[in-house]
C-alpha cells in the first residue's frame, strides 16, 4: 500500500492591516484550488494566515485587538474554506490567533481532514518576543503579550495515512520540539511561520535568517527521520520585511522544494512516508542508540547551570 502524501506548501505574501478576512480567504481558496489541481492530499498554510502579523503593534488595552482573533473554527467567515476542502477532497492545515470562551489567547494551528472535519489543534509552545511595550524597537514583537504558551504538549496524530505532527514558527528553532514528536513516531511535521528579517535584540543575525531557518528544519528532519513542511507568510507587510523560503524537507534533511518568491506561491512534492524508516531504523534507531539516562538535565533544569 502506497504511503505517499502529496503536499502543497501554500506560502502567502503580505497581509496588510486593511485586508479583510474575506480578502485573505479568497487567496487561501485560490491556493487550495491550485493544490487540488496538482493532486495534493493536503495544503499547508502559514502561521496567523488570516490576518496581518499584529504582534508588531502594542495595544495597551489588549481587547482592542480582539478582532484579530478567532473565537471559533470554522466561523461563518472561514466556513467556505472548509466547504471547498470537502468539495475538492483535500485536507488542510491553517494557522490563526485563537481567543477561547474562557479568555485564553493562543497562537494556534488546526489540521482538517479531507471530509472537512477537524482532526487536531496545536497551540504554540515556544512563544518568543516580549510582554511589555519596547518603544525603542522599529516594530514590536509582542507575542508574549498577545499569546500565552501552550501547556498541551506536542501531539502526533494518525492522519493522512501517517503520523502527523504540528509546530509553529519559533518552535522550529528548538530541537526538543522535533525530538518529542520523534519519540512519538512522527513522519511529517507541519509548520507555519512569520519571521521578520530584522531581529532587534541582535541585528548581526539579520543576514542569517534564511540560513537559520533552513538549518533548524533540515537538522530536525534528519535527526528524527521525518518530513518537515515549513510555510511562510513573507514579503513586506506593514513596512516590515519578512522571510519567505517555504520548503518541503525530506527525512534525509534535503530540501525537495523551496519557494522562489515572497508572494503567494504553492510548492508541491510527493512525500513517501516510508523514506522515514531509512533513518528511524538505522542511524536514529532511538530504542537501540538513545541514552536517556544521560539527558536528565534536559528536563530537570530550564536555564544554564555551571558545574
Amino acid at each position: 500500500m502506497s504511503r505517499v502524501i502529496v503536499v502543497g506548501a501554500a506560502q502567502l505574501g503580505p497581509i496588510q492591516r486593511a485586508h479583510t478576512r474575506q480578502d485573505v480567504l479568497k487567496r487561501l481558496m485560490a491556493l487550495m484550488a491550485e493544490a487540488a489541481s496538482r493532486s495534493c492530499d493536503v495544503v499547508v498554510f502559514p502561521e496567523l494566515a488570516l490576518t496581518t502579523f499584529f504582534p508588531r503593534w502594542f495595544e495597551p488595552d489588549i481587547t482592542t485587538a480582539n478582532h484579530f482573533y478567532e473565537t471559533q473554527m470554522p466561523s461563518s467567515v472561514t466556513q467556505p474554506l472548509f466547504d471547498q476542502a470537502r468539495r475538492l477532497n483535500i485536507a488542510f492545515c491553517l494557522g490563526y490567533a485563537e481567543l477561547t470562551a474562557d479568555g485564553h489567547r493562543y497562537n494556534t494551528q488546526v489540521l482538517v481532514g479531507k471530509d472537512a472535519k477537524v482532526i487536531a489543534h496545536y497551540r504554540k509552545i515556544h512563544v518568543p518576543g516580549h510582554e511589555h511595550h519596547e518603544p525603542d524597537r522599529p516594530f514590536q514583537h509582542a507575542e508574549r503579550y498577545y499569546f500565552e504558551p501552550s501547556q498541551d504538549g506536542f501531539g502526533v496524530w494518525n492522519a493522512l495515512g501517517g503520523r502527523i505532527g504540528m509546530m509553529i514558527c519559533n518552535d522550529r528553532r528548538w530541537p526538543e520540539t522535533y525530538r518529542v514528536m520523534g519519540l512519538k513516531g512522527v513522519e511529517m511535521i507541519l509548520c507555519g511561520y512569520n519571521t521578520p528579517l530584522h531581529y532587534a535584540p541582535d541585528p548581526s543575525q539579520d543576514r542569517l535568517q534564511s540560513f537559520h531557518n533552513s538549518l533548524v528544519m533540515q537538522s530536525g528532519a534528519y535527526q528524527n527521520g521525518t518530513w518537515v513542511v515549513g510555510v511562510a507568510k513573507g514579503g513586506c507587510e506593514e513596512g516590515v520585511d519578512s522571510l519567505g523560503d517555504s520548503a518541503i524537507i525530506a527525512p534525509s534533511g534535503e530540501i525537495m522544494a523551496q519557494a522562489q518568491t515572497t508572494d503567494d506561491e504553492l510548492l508541491t512534492y510527493a512525500c513517501d512516508l516510508d523514506w522515514c524508516n531509512n533513518y528511524k531504523n538505522t542511524l536514529f534507531d532511538f530504542d537501540r542508540y538513545r541514552r536517556p539516562d544521560m539527558y536528565s538535565s534536559i528536563t530537570a533544569q530550564r536555564g544554564v547551570v555551571l558545574d
